[in-house]
């Protein structure tokens, strides 16, 4: 009899931990079918219509930090809404802003050429475009405007250092292989964000005299700023779709990509804290 009950008692323990693991499986479920809900975003600088990329978790209720992202030199094509998508999934709510217009997207890399130049020779609209886009960002329902960042690839990560540049109250910049330099260093007094970035050792694009030339303009303002310089890598290191050719001066580096994505989020985690539920 005492034996029965032992065996009955842990067929009960069995059965409860059956139900158990079920029911954590249910909630995982529920939890990873949260869904990140993209839309185009529409908006008017100057009488010109520009098109952004919104992403967010849309299991997220209450207000959550935004993170404006800069596309490179192509236009908003499909690299950064997947980046978007990614910052997303981290929790945060993510708008890929339009420096070019709506439904202007590079077809070669010269025409590429032609739509940043047109942008970077003129810095005082190119802050102008980005910060109207920063603003759409910040009026969103689910932002939280007092937590917001920018982050960049290749021409967008310029922008987005103009954007601190220009005084925007922001807490954050993170670049990826971006230009440094600017028309206006003096205005690196405007600055209010903390800098992150990631650029490749072996970018010609960025050459070291460049990079020393940021670094004394941040001491010189009192900028908060940190580099990350990865060996091995080129220009463009971040998107597979630079190719494999380092010889080219530009292409993918597995290494250096997913080292700067884990930094930014270090940085993110540094400036905004810990997102809640995630």
């Amino acid at each position: 009899m005492i034996d029965f009950l032992i065996n009955q008692r842990n067929g009960e323990d069995y059965m409860y931990l059956i139900f158990l693991f079920i029911l954590m499986g249910a909630t995982m479920s529920s939890v990873s079918e949260a869904k990140i809900h993209t839309q185009n975003v529409d908006y008017n600088v100057d009488g010109k219509t520009y098109q952004g990329y919104l992403a967010y978790d849309d299991a997220i209720k209450e207000k959550r930090p935004g993170i404006l992202i800069v596309h490179e030199w192509w236009g908003v094509n499909d690299y950064p809404k997947k980046r978007a998508e990614q910052i997303a999934q981290l929790g945060y709510i993510a708008f890929a802003a339009d420096m070019y217009g709506k439904g202007i997207v590079a077809k070669s890399p010269d025409e590429a050429g032609k739509l940043a130049g047109t942008v970077r020779k003129d810095p005082s609209q190119m802050r102008k475009l980005i910060n109207a886009a920063l603003q759409l960002l910040k009026e969103n329902p689910k932002v939280d405007p007092s937590n917001v960042a920018a982050m960049g690839y290749c021409f967008g990560g310029t922008v987005a250092l103009e954007l601190a540049r220009s005084g925007a109250d922001i807490k954050g910049v993170c670049t990826f292989h971006a230009t440094l330099d600017t028309k206006a260093p003096e205005d690196a007094k405007n600055i209010k964000a903390k800098i992150l970035v990631c650029t490749g050792a072996d970018d010609k694009a960025v050459p070291p005299e460049q990079r020393q030339a940021f670094q004394k303009e941040m001491d010189a303002a009192g900028v908060d700023w940190e580099m990350n310089i990865y060996s091995g890598a080129v220009h463009s290191f971040t998107n597979p779709a630079s190719g494999n050719d380092p010889s080219k001066g530009v292409a993918y580096n597995e290494k250096a990509d997913k080292r700067s994505w884990e930094a930014m989020k270090a940085f993110y985690s540094e400036i905004f804290g810990k997102i809640k539920n995630k």
